[in-house]
């Protein structure tokens, strides 16, 4: 399709939820999208509503999420760069909750929880998970966020670093690869590529794309995807199943294809009077949702798997480099160096004679300072110029390097020379908009 064309959208969304629920729905592609965010539980409370001003709203599903009255300028905000909270469709934090509900019955002694979210970029999800599973499990958990593509990869390790936990890494495999690490995981979670009708509101891209030849090429990926990935997912563990389409061949048909031949039950997954049940999940349908389309549904595997042995041996060291680590997860970590993974844990500087040369993301880890650099609290424009990359001058603040604070919240560091500041705020991270 060229452009979304409402008779073709009302075929489509007719076959998924029937031809009532259609014609409500249909009109609702044709509306602004929705505003809302997810905030950040290790660097805020509830009271982080009011930054949003008085219209802000809960959304049903997830209890740090909020829906906006309007889109503000995110981009400006300071707090979005310091990884106060997360930009994310309401719909998509469904997902979250369909994990939570899940993973609560999960019963690991002895050692941390495991979870691989394996098509997690841009990390909208992967943050939820953390902050569901820090929640749960404190420093007892490990969350793996996987993203094939390797542009991809790296806009999913700067959300993550924003997120600032350092009970993850962020590896860019194939899921093939993951079946190395057989009966690793107690749950993963898999967003899978799709024929996107859901987010037809949002994406140009997802409307050109779409044919009924798409769809099934779509379903088989997904079939394979979910192969790939099973060995490595422990028995008992479950799966997390979701997409952002209509289409039965990807939603109920693909989950029933993976429980029976793959070896699974069929969970039932958390009800909301604005959702629509279908055999297997729910589908979230804009006109009963604020937000875009989202299906999800929840496995939990029956088939037989070995049980994880870790490799002997140690991760490399990184000469210099000084990275905090929580003792808890360090093993595990350990076993996923052959996947060479992106970012593990928290980088916090590199040693220079000395000196330690702060790593950016130590600002943003949570939790105490870990670098000892003096904080310098500085105006919303002062904090909007050190994230576009300019030269600061702070007269009154010590001489060395001192991390950026707004409102409390670190951003960065700089080194403070005395009539300037060499500004160390990564460059891929800069507004490049206009301050």
């Amino acid at each position: 399709m060229e452009r979304l064309e409402p008779e073709t959208l009302r075929e489509i969304l007719t076959r998924a939820v029937g031809a009532d629920r259609a014609d409500r729905a249909v009109p609702a592609f044709f509306t602004p999208a929705s505003a809302s965010v997810r905030r950040h539980p290790s660097k805020t409370d509830a009271a982080f509503a009011g930054h949003f001003g008085p219209g802000a709203a809960p959304v049903p599903w997830n209890p740090l999420g909020l829906l906006l009255e309007k889109r503000p300028s995110f981009t400006l905000d300071p707090l979005l760069h310091a990884g106060c909270y997360y930009v994310q469709d309401s719909s998509a934090m469904y997902v979250g909750e369909v994990f939570r509900r899940a993973a609560g019955g999960l019963d690991v002694l002895g050692r941390p929880v495991r979870v691989l979210d394996l098509c997690a970029a841009p990390g909208g999800k992967s943050t939820d998970l953390a902050a569901s599973l820090r929640t749960a499990f404190g420093d007892g958990f490990l969350l793996v966020a996987n993203e094939v593509m390797r542009d991809r990869a790296g806009i999913l390790a700067d959300n993550l670093a924003l997120w600032g936990d350092p009970c993850t890494a962020v590896t860019s495999a194939d899921p093939k690869a993951f079946a190395a690490l057989e009966g690793f995981f107690d749950a993963i979670v898999a967003d899978v590529p799709c024929s996107g009708e859901g987010m037809f509101r949002k994406d140009p891209v997802a409307v050109r794309a779409w044919s009924e030849d798409h769809v099934r090429h779509c379903a088989a990926r997904q079939r394979r995807i979910l192969s790939d990935v099973w060995p490595a997912l422990r028995t008992g563990g479950i799966l997390v199943y979701s997409t952002c389409t209509f289409e039965e061949a990807e939603n109920d048909a693909l989950v029933e294809w993976a429980a029976g031949q793959l070896g699974a039950e069929v969970l039932p997954v958390p009800a909301f009077p604005q959702l629509v049940p279908t055999r297997t999940g729910a589908l979230l349908v804009p006109g009963f949702v604020p937000g875009e389309g989202q299906f999800a549904a929840v496995l939990r595997k029956t088939a037989p798997a070995a049980a994880w042995r870790a490799p002997r041996g140690k991760a490399p060291a990184r000469a210099e480099e000084l990275r905090y680590v929580p003792e808890s997860i360090a093993a595990d970590l350990a076993s996923l160096q052959f996947l060479r993974p992106l970012r593990a844990g928290t980088p916090l500087g590199v040693r220079k004679g000395t000196d330690l040369v702060p790593d950016p993301d130590a600002a943003l880890l949570i939790g105490e300072d870990r670098t000892g650099c003096p904080a310098v609290e500085v105006d919303a424009a002062t904090a909007l110029h050190f994230l576009h990359g300019d030269a600061l001058r702070l007269p009154d603040a010590p001489k060395g390097f001192v991390r950026i604070c707004h409102e409390g919240h670190p951003l960065g560091f700089v080194k403070n020379l005395g009539n300037r500041c060499n500004n160390l705020h990564p460059a891929r991270r800069r507004i490049r908009m206009d301050v």
